[in-house]
């Protein structure tokens, strides 16, 4: 009766996960407060306006610790308007990790700049520091630090190296809002971070995105990119209210020097206001269902936790799109790609091998002429030619056997947590079965 019960699903068996698992993965969580915030907006007709953004960005500033916040309508161009901000310009270069979703770091080739994609850390899957320095060159003015799938980057190093060499950095939080690094909230280390908050982010309001920074500087360049309704100039629809006082800035008043339009949908800023009152609350249960996942699957053979130390002061935020790491070694060789196979005939079918793509293998980053200038917009503007080929990250081009997708649990619920848990326990259990 046992070695049936235990029998694979793959192979004939019963299935693992046979609970009810009911609202445990819905989000975001949508209660009567947030609805009567967005029929407000709706009701006063006030979608274009910014009024209500106005409050979010002050909230959301207050809440992170930091002087100024600016909502955009994605963190696609809230990571824009950063590197625009951070003076990224034609035939300069960014650092980023190439283990990351694209949004991170393809805007760089619409400035005119290239990306000199680095390597990430195995138990980490962030931007390892030892592979930054070397890349750093008279170009480079940027490195774009992405909290991968919310744990945190190793910031001391990375702001170290930075400082050094006079370096901009950009915190990509968009996996990572609420996330702690040694007791400091993540996207406070840079000089500026920028994030999504779209419907499916830990934070989520929607589509929509948000820049943070404690300079002046990098706020009122990001505001004359794409907020020209804010830059001083008064029309029927806007008082001559500036949130620019540098003279050269101000030249261009009433037109986004970007040609943007960088205004966010005010029904997703009143959503986000009120997620932002319960949003404690919700990351706490997230993170204590997923603490409680790994905690039962110490020690499996094969499966370690993505996530950092308990000791170590750093949390995982709302712990967006998480993963496990693959020992194929103490499975027997069985591949990660077979391990999750079996998991997902156990009754969980969202685990997958790998996660994004590694991004220095695309062709946007190898051949793409965007700009129609007759060569890779990589080195259209006079750059070295920072691309490049197989092998060489090798970490991030071996994530399909290193890394596995795992439940997203966003409230912590024992039971159905353990029979998930359980699902990847009896797979790694018995993994021999597999192989033979």
């Amino acid at each position: 009766m046992t070695v049936k019960a235990n029998k694979l699903a793959l192979l004939g068996g019963p299935k693992a996960v046979s609970v009810d698992c009911g609202d445990i993965f819905a989000w975001p969580i949508v209660t009567r407060e947030h609805e009567e915030a967005v029929l407000d907006v709706l009701r006063r007709g006030a979608m274009s306006g910014s009024d209500v953004s106005k409050q979010f960005e002050q909230e959301w500033a207050a809440y992170m610790g930091m002087k100024y916040a600016l909502t955009f309508p994605n963190g696609t161009e809230a990571l824009r308007s950063a590197m625009w901000a951070c003076g990224v310009g034609a035939g300069d270069e960014v650092i980023s990790p190439s283990m990351t979703y694209w949004a991170s770091c393809t805007s760089a080739l619409t400035l005119g700049a290239a990306v000199n994609f680095a390597d990430i850390e195995p138990h980490s899957l962030c931007l390892d520091p030892a592979d930054i320095e070397h890349r750093i060159g008279p170009r480079t003015r940027a490195i774009i630090v992405v909290h991968y799938a919310g744990y945190p980057a190793d910031m001391d190093a990375i702001m170290a190296i930075a400082r050094k060499h006079k370096v901009r950095v950009i915190e990509d939080v968009s996996h990572a809002h609420g996330g702690l690094y040694k007791g400091r909230m993540l996207g406070t280390f840079g000089d500026v971070s920028a994030m999504s908050m779209m419907s499916g982010k830990g934070f989520a309001v929607g589509e929509a995105g948000m820049m943070v920074t404690n300079e002046r500087h990098l706020m009122e360049r990001s505001i004359a990119y794409g907020f020209y309704e804010r830059t001083g100039v008064a029309s029927r629809f806007n008082a001559a209210e500036s949130y620019i006082t540098e003279p050269e800035l101000l030249t261009y008043a009433g037109v986004p020097l970007g040609g943007y339009k960088h205004r966010m949908n005010q029904t997703c800023s009143a959503f986000g206001r009120v997620q932002l009152t319960q949003y404690p609350q919700r990351m706490q249960a997230i993170q204590d269902g997923m603490n409680r996942f790994w905690d039962l699957l110490e020690g499996v053979p094969g499966l370690r936790a993505h996530r950092p130390a308990k000791t170590s002061g750093s949390t995982m935020g709302g712990w967006y799109s998480p993963r496990g790491l693959y020992v194929a070694e103490e499975l027997g060789g069985l591949s990660c790609e077979k391990f999750c196979e079996a998991v997902r005939a156990e009754g969980f079918d969202q685990t997958w091998p790998g996660a994004n793509g590694p991004l220095h293998l695309h062709p946007v980053f190898q051949t793409a002429d965007i700009f129609n200038m007759g060569k890779p917009t990589m080195i259209s503007f006079g750059q070295r030619d920072v691309r490049q080929g197989p092998g060489t990250l090798p970490v991030s081009e071996k994530i399909g056997a290193i890394a596995f997708g795992i439940p997203w649990f966003k409230h912590d619920r024992p039971e159905i947590i353990k029979a998930y848990a359980g699902a990847y326990r009896k797979v790694a259990e018995r993994a021999n079965d597999l192989i033979a």
